[in-house]
């Protein structure tokens, strides 16, 4: 009740009766208010929120900021862990701490930002009613120039899509989004400018217009510059890397490797290094020939015990080519086994993956297996149907015709 709530507030701010009760109540009114023995009036609300240094809207809902705040340290806590099988709860376990306070959000950070997330958790788990919600947090982020908790609901609203592989549908939300943040936001914060500038150079990639793409990652890159900001530009770098090998653009690839090589000793950051590594052995492979070379780069990595576990799919499909390559192909089909294709949405990410039944293909027409090997090549045939047209879609068109014939 009305009264609990004010005398909660009080003790939570070592108040006393007479503290609180200033100038404009007596002690005794106060006390009969905090009992639920006498009904203020709303200039005596609005004097006593004025106490407590809260707004009144807040002293007459049923949670503080500091009740939500504390909600909010838990449920932030949980949120920034990343997905992983040992925390399949995750979702379950935030909206189980977010609900109590539904309906009671009405304005102020905590508020949005909780609303946000409840949003995104409802969805995961598949429930509905998270489309109105996450509107609500969009409206109050705008009303409070927060642009980077708006643009993370642009992001998002885009991804939902992109993780369908509707990659013209994205493009087109991650625009319509970000022509209305522009239109709310007078200043957009920097990391949030970034963020958009990624989205979309990455989605520009993904429905073929490279042109488009390169000039957002270049405005990015000099953006970056400008603010002394690394946020983004090895994302920026190793995606202009994988687009040129992609396209066949030798060129264009060795400059933004290098690019990317320099960041990643610069800012001592593992993942930019190896993935400068991973691009030397696949050039080892489909460029140079040198197999042997490439297979004992390879095992290195996989040996070490230091590559992380995202990237371990990507040089153990390595291993396998070169293992087909030198003749080993008892070897090369046990490596090509273990390959599991990791949380990726990315065409160009995906044709990587996607030339793995390819080699799968070749491997077992070796070992005499050709029901099997046009099986496999057949399935790699249609995961790049839906793609652009690449050196490896057209790589898969040449081994299906290979083992069928």
């Amino acid at each position: 009740m009305l009264g609990d709530r004010i005398r909660r507030l009080r003790k939570q701010k070592k108040m006393t009766l007479e503290s609180l009760a200033g100038t404009e109540l007596t002690k005794g009114m106060l006390s009969l208010i905090e009992n639920n023995k006498a009904n203020p009036s709303m200039e005596s609300l609005a004097y006593i929120a004025n106490q407590l240094g809260i707004d009144i809207a807040e002293l007459m809902g049923e949670v503080s900021t500091d009740e939500l705040r504390a909600t909010l340290e838990q449920v932030e806590k949980i949120f920034n862990v990343p997905f992983r099988n040992d925390f399949p709860d995750k979702y379950k376990q935030l909206i189980e701490l977010i609900d109590p306070h539904i309906g009671k959000l009405s304005k102020g950070y905590e508020s949005a930002r909780l609303l946000e997330i409840y949003s995104y958790s409802l969805q995961r788990e598949g429930l509905s009613g998270w489309e109105s919600l996450l509107e609500n947090a969009s409206d109050m982020f705008d009303q409070m120039n927060i642009s980077s908790n708006r643009t993370a609901i642009g992001i998002f609203r885009s991804n939902l899509a992109f993780f369908e592989h509707n990659y013209h549908e994205s493009l087109n939300i991650l625009m319509a989004e970000r022509k209305e943040i522009e239109a709310k936001h007078a200043y957009i914060e920097p990391m949030a400018r970034l963020d958009l500038d990624y989205s979309e150079a990455i989605l520009l990639y993904a429905v073929g217009n490279s042109k488009a793409a390169i000039e957002t990652m270049e405005m990015a890159l000099a953006y970056s510059k400008e603010k002394r900001m690394f946020y983004l530009i090895d994302d920026l770098y190793r995606l202009a890397a994988a687009h040129a090998m992609m396209e066949g653009n030798k060129k264009e690839k060795d400059y933004y490797l290098l690019k990317l090589k320099q960041y990643g000793e610069f800012a001592d950051y593992a993942p930019s290094i190896y993935f400068c590594d991973l691009f030397e052995i696949i050039e080892l492979i489909s460029e140079t020939q040198e197999y042997t070379k490439a297979l004992a780069k390879v095992e290195g990595f996989l040996s070490s015990g230091d590559l992380m576990d995202y990237y371990s799919p990507w040089f153990t499909l390595e291993k396998a080519k070169a293992l087909y390559y030198l003749g080993r192909f008892e070897e090369a089909l046990q490596s090509i086994d273990k390959v599991v294709t990791p949380d990726i949405h990315h065409p160009i990410d995906l044709s990587n993956f996607y030339l793995k039944e390819s080699y799968q293909a070749l491997i077992l027409m070796e070992l005499g297996k050709k029901e099997e090997a046009v099986t496999v090549a057949q399935k790699a045939v249609e995961n790049f149907e839906p793609l652009l047209d690449s050196k490896m879609k057209d790589f898969s068109r040449t081994v299906l015709k290979q083992v069928s014939g």
